[in-house]
C-alpha cells in the first residue's frame, strides 16, 4: 500500500486565509463571532451569533463563464483548492489535469440562495431567479464538481456531503484512494456559506448560544457554562499525494496521514453515542498500527453542545485516559460545519509542526459531566509530538477519525 503524505494546504476562515494570521488570532485569544443584526427578521430565531467571512469576494482573474455554476459554497471551496495548489506547486503542473489527481470534498448542502429560488418556484409559481445553473449550485455535490471543472481533473470525484464530518471524510476517502494505488492525488476536504436556515436548525434543538449581547464570550466547549454552539462558514482543502510521487518531483511535505477510521452510531439522527466515536478512534489508531501512548494531541470535534461535548470526551478519555491534551478551534471559528473537518485538520498539522497547540477559548470550568483529560485552556501549549488526532461526529451518527504524523 502507498504512503500518503499532505503537499499542500489551502484554508479561507473568519480568522484569516493564512496560517501565521490564524495563530496569532489563536494566540491573542480572539475569536471570530459577531452579532448578526441582520438575522433580527426571524424574530422566532433566538440566536443572532456567527462566525462570517469578512468580505469575502471571488479573485478578480476568475471569469464570468467559471463563477456562473458557483454559489458561495463553491466559490470557497474552489479558492481554498486554488490556494492549496499552489502551497504545493501544482497549480501548472500538467499532471493534475491527466487523471492522477480527482476530488474529495463536500458540504452539509449547495447554495441556499439557490434552494431559495427554488422554494419560491415551488410555493409561487415562479421562475424568478432560476437559470440553467441554478440546480449546479445548489446540488450537495456542487463544491466537489465545481473544483474538478475548475482546474480540469479527470481524477474520480468523492462528493461528502454529510454535515459536519463532510471535510473530514472527504481527507479519509481521499487517503484510502491514494493509499490504495487508485489515484495519485487528490484535492480533498470540505467547505461551507453562512446562512440563518443551518443557525435554525440549531436553534430548534435548544443547540444554539444565546450570548447575543457578549458575542466574544460564545462559544464555550467542554465548559459547564457553555450554552450553545454558534454557527460559522469557511474552506479547508488539502492536497494528498503518494509519497514517491511527491519526492520525485522535490515537494515539501506538510504531514502524512496514518490512519482514518470511519462508522456510525446506528441509533440516534442526532444524538452522539460515545461507544461508537471510541470505535473510530480505535480504528485510526490500528490502521495507523500505532498505541494511544503515542497521540499527543487530540483535536477536539468541541461544539460546546451538552450531549456532544460529554459523549466526545467520554469516548476519548476510553482511549486515550486522562493523559490526554485536547482542545477546540470551534471557540474561535463557531461550527464551520461541512468545512469544520478540513480546516481543523489544517490546524492540527501546522500546530504539531510548529510544536505550539491553540486552547480551547472560554473553557473557563471544564463540565464535571465531561471526562477527565488534559483540556488546553487559558494559555497555548507547548508539545513536540509525533502523532496528532482530530476527530469529528455529524449528524446522522456518522463518526470520523484521523491521524496525522509528522514527516521528517
Amino acid at each position: 500500500m502507498k504512503r500518503v503524505v499532505v503537499t499542500g494546504m489551502g484554508g479561507v476562515s473568519a480568522l484569516g486565509t493564512d496560517w501565521p494570521t490564524v495563530r496569532a488570532a489563536f494566540a491573542a485569544g480572539r475569536n471570530a463571532v459577531r452579532r448578526m443584526p441582520e438575522w433580527d427578521r426571524y424574530t422566532e430565531m433566538n440566536t443572532r451569533l456567527a462566525a462570517p467571512l469578512p468580505g469575502f469576494a471571488p479573485p478578480a482573474h476568475w471569469t464570468r463563464k467559471q463563477l456562473r455554476s458557483m454559489g458561495r459554497v463553491a466559490q470557497l471551496a474552489v479558492c481554498a483548492a486554488q490556494m492549496a495548489l499552489q502551497d504545493a506547486g501544482l497549480l501548472d503542473d500538467p499532471c493534475i489535469a491527466d487523471g492522477r489527481m480527482g476530488v474529495a470534498c463536500g458540504s452539509s448542502t449547495g447554495s441556499t440562495a439557490d434552494i431559495q429560488a427554488f422554494g419560491n418556484m415551488l410555493q409561487h409559481g415562479t421562475t424568478d431567479n432560476l437559470n440553467a445553473n441554478s440546480y449546479v449550485r445548489m446540488m450537495p455535490h456542487t463544491a466537489a464538481a465545481n473544483i474538478g471543472i475548475f482546474f480540469g481533473l479527470k481524477g474520480r470525484i468523492i462528493p461528502t456531503s454529510s454535515a459536519c464530518t463532510s471535510g473530514s471524510q472527504g481527507i479519509g476517502y481521499a487517503y484510502e484512494a491514494i493509499r490504495y494505488g487508485r489515484q495519485t492525488l487528490m484535492l480533498a476536504g470540505g467547505a461551507e456559506e453562512l446562512c440563518p436556515s443551518e443557525a435554525v436548525v440549531f436553534d430548534a434543538l435548544y443547540a444554539t448560544s444565546q450570548r447575543n449581547d457578549t458575542p466574544e464570550l460564545t462559544p464555550r466547549p467542554y465548559d459547564a457554562a457553555r450554552d450553545g454552539l454558534v454557527i460559522g462558514e469557511g474552506a479547508g482543502i488539502l492536497v494528498l499525494e503518494d509519497l514517491d510521487h511527491a519526492r520525485a518531483r522535490g515537494a515539501t511535505i506538510h504531514a502524512e496521514i496514518v490512519g482514518f477510521g470511519c462508522n456510525s452510531d446506528g441509533t440516534h439522527i442526532t444524538r452522539p453515542e460515545a461507544a461508537t466515536m471510541q470505535v473510530a478512534m480505535e480504528m485510526a489508531l490500528r490502521d495507523a498500527g500505532i498505541a494511544p501512548a503515542a497521540v499527543g494531541y487530540v483535536n477536539g470535534h468541541g461544539t460546546a453542545t451538552e450531549h456532544g461535548d460529554i459523549a466526545e470526551t467520554r469516548a476519548t478519555h476510553a482511549v486515550f485516559g486522562p493523559r490526554m491534551a485536547i482542545s477546540s478551534q470551534k471557540s474561535y471559528l463557531g461550527h464551520t460545519l461541512g468545512a469544520c473537518g478540513a480546516l481543523e485538520s489544517w490546524f492540527s498539522i501546522e500546530m504539531m509542526k510548529a510544536d505550539w497547540f491553540a486552547p480551547t477559548l472560554n473553557l473557563t470550568n471544564v463540565d464535571p459531566a465531561c471526562a477527565a483529560l488534559d483540556y488546553i485552556k487559558g494559555a497555548g501549549r507547548a508539545i513536540s509530538t509525533e502523532y496528532t488526532m482530530n476527530n469529528n461526529f455529524a449528524f446522522g451518527g456518522i463518526n470520523t477519525s484521523l491521524i496525522f504524523r509528522r514527516f521528517v
